[in-house]
């Protein structure tokens, strides 16, 4: 992409040093709430920046926040995850993970070493007193998995007051759907809320050859099947966003038993509260088919994360940014999908949006997100480091709309 911005070659010097500490990340990627190694490196690496403050363990034993601060000045936050997820990795690379069973499958490693690159890059402005204010640099644990509690990593540095007078944050994501220089960005709801749920069907079970003489749990089976999936279909207007999915059923230990139980897992998603609530209704109703059937049911459903809100106005400034340091970038419009993203507890209480940034390595071969052979095209890194470092330093030189009104547009939104 042609560019002629300052910002741009500033991040160009990175480029080696960007490669070299995603490829480590990749080389060593640790699972949800496990990040000791990572979690290590981000810090030391954020000690050697001249004016870094380095707060750890708020929130979550795991989490790095690094601080640049002249005082007086506004307050922004940039996000990366830093946790990686339980796949074993398909590559020859050199860089392959070293973890066995645990692979950088969702881009984690790219954006902790992005962020690593706007600290670097900020920290130098900071010492020159180009600009003023306070950027917060927050290194999150356990984006893709949930604690005992059901909570993630973002709850838990939010309530421990990781954000506390951020005015603003903001976050990006890797894109294997687009090639580098494109990047998608999604105003309002823009990825799915997350509930899981589990339930039992149950009968009285029996002996194969008497079916007659009991219950049958897995016959009930069947109707309440027909009625989950028939929810999204026939409950849901087809212009709301929703899905319900069945991950799990287990039943029965032998041939010749009938068991007494069947037990269902899956996953709920949508985009609004309505939705959201409607789904849950709906579920109750599908199980409640077993009692009509001479059978019970048991469910229980799990909220998660709720759905990630994208402030139209923070996204103005990031798509404004783009334009004036890449004025070639391609930018697409719309929605993410219907994946779940912790990120989505910050925007529920401040203003921030999370964008995508094309990475896919252009050899025909699609490397999707959460499979054995993802991975990237690193002349993205640079591009992601300029473009939230940019964002940081417009918002802090007050080149960027307030941000005020949009605090209570998010709450009145919230899921």
């Amino acid at each position: 992409m042609s560019n002629t911005h300052p910002i741009v070659d500033q991040v160009n010097c990175l480029f080696t040093k960007l490669i070299e500490w995603r490829r480590t990340f990749h080389q060593f990627p640790e699972l949800s709430f496990k990040e000791f190694r990572t979690s290590k490196f981000v810090a030391e690496t954020l000690r050697m920046i001249d004016g870094m403050k380095v707060d750890t363990g708020r929130g979550v034993e795991t989490s790095v926040i690094g601080i640049l601060t002249s005082g007086d000045g506004p307050t922004f936050a940039i996000r990366a995850d830093i946790d990686a997820i339980p796949i074993q990795e398909e590559s020859t690379n050199s860089y392959c993970s070293k973890n066995d069973g645990v692979m950088h499958a969702c881009g984690h490693d790219a954006h902790t070493a992005i962020l690593l690159g706007v600290a670097t890059i900020l920290s130098d402005l900071f010492k020159k007193g180009e600009v003023t204010g306070t950027v917060k640099f927050i290194f999150q644990p356990a984006e893709e998995c949930t604690d005992e509690n059901g909570l993630s990593g973002s709850p838990y540095m939010v309530k421990a007051g990781a954000y506390d007078n951020v005015e603003a944050a903001i976050a990006l994501h890797m894109c294997p759907w687009l090639p580098v220089g494109e990047a998608q960005i999604s105003d309002g709801y823009s990825m799915a809320s997350v509930d899981v749920f589990e339930a039992k069907i149950y009968g009285t079970g029996g002996h194969g050859a008497y079916p007659e003489l009991g219950t049958d749990p897995t016959w009930m089976l069947g109707p309440v099947l027909q009625a989950l999936h028939g929810i999204v279909a026939r409950r849901v207007s087809a212009l709301d966003a929703a899905v319900i999915s069945i991950g799990q059923i287990h039943a029965g230990t032998a041939s010749n038993i009938i068991p007494t139980e069947v037990l269902i897992e899956g996953t709920i998603r949508s985009y609004s509260a309505e939705i959201r609530n409607l789904l849950e209704i709906e579920l109750k109703k599908a199980f409640s088919i077993a009692e009509h059937l001479g059978g019970g049911y048991f469910l229980n459903v799990q909220r998660g994360e709720p759905a990630l809100y994208n402030s139209p106005l923070v996204n103005e400034w990031i798509t404004e940014t783009m334009l004036e340091i890449y004025p070639d970038i391609q930018i697409t419009k719309g929605p993410f999908g219907m994946g779940g993203e912790d990120f989505a507890y910050v925007t529920e209480q401040i203003p921030g949006s999370m964008f995508f940034l094309g990475c896919s390595r252009q050899d025909g071969v699609q490397r999707d997100l959460h499979t054995p052979i993802f991975d990237i095209d690193e002349s993205c890194l640079p591009i992601g480091t300029a473009i939230l470092a940019q964002t940081a330093i417009k918002f802090l030189k007050g080149k960027l709309r307030s941000p005020i009104n949009q605090k209570v547009e998010v709450q009145s939104h919230g899921s």
